[in-house]
């Protein structure tokens, strides 16, 4: 009776994304596979009658930022097709499986090498999987997009994002204070590129006070002159 409820679930599960999330028909089968894969490992492998022991991802400790992710949301979709993919790497991503999101991305683009929403979210799962650094190979993703769909909003927000964690902060103005006198006035994103714009500049001044602050501060071991 247990696998019965399980198999219905995952036909609502299926039956949902269909219809309220209008999942396009090209990854009806892709999506279906999903469902039935984890159907079928908690089938080998799953004891429903033992009390649960929940643990942490096996990957990160760290879950996803969620407002990230709903941000790339709001910046894609609009420049490829492969949105049944982005879905499957989004569930992986919220769970801080960043190696993983990052193997069904390389799939994806594989068959849709020219999809640019493709390869901003790869780009993110890689610099998640590497807890914020700017690996090459994050940032020839992040270029791949933006070489693909140079409108597109995704490549110089998140590489400016990536750049800013990593200390670089000159060179993060610089992306995002350029994608923000490109972004239309009514882009869904606009409002919060111009607060970490603000946050961004408050830390530069910051930054500077700081070095000033060394520079005039006289060596160790030195004399005032009036000694």
């Amino acid at each position: 009776m247990t696998w019965v409820l399980i198999l219905v679930i995952a036909l609502i599960v299926l039956g949902v994304m269909i219809v309220v999330l209008k999942l396009p028909r090209t990854g009806w089968e892709i999506t279906a596979a999903a469902l039935l894969f984890g159907v079928s490992g908690y089938a080998l492998q799953g004891h429903p009658g033992q009390p649960g022991a929940p643990q942490a991802p096996v990957e990160n400790t760290k879950l996803a930022d969620q407002t990230l992710i709903q941000e790339r949301q709001k910046m894609g979709s609009a420049f490829g097709q492969g949105q049944s993919w982005l879905i499957l790497a989004d569930a992986l991503t919220r769970q801080g499986q960043f190696g993983a999101a990052s193997e069904i991305l390389r799939k994806a683009i594989a068959k849709s090498p020219n999809d640019a929403d493709l390869w901003v979210a790869l780009g993110n799962t890689l610099v998640g999987h590497t807890e914020g650094v700017m690996t090459p190979a994050a940032q020839y993703a992040f270029q791949k997009a933006a070489n693909i769909a140079p409108d597109h909003p995704g490549p110089p927000f998140f590489m400016g994002l990536a750049l800013a964690q990593a200390g670089r902060l000159a060179e993060a103005r610089t992306l995002w204070a350029q994608l923000l006198a490109r972004s239309p006035a009514d882009a869904p994103y606009r409002a919060d590129l111009q607060q970490r714009l603000q946050q961004l500049d408050s830390m530069m001044a910051e930054q500077a006070q700081m070095q000033g602050a060394v520079q005039g501060a006289p060596a160790p071991g030195a004399k005032s002159s009036q000694q």
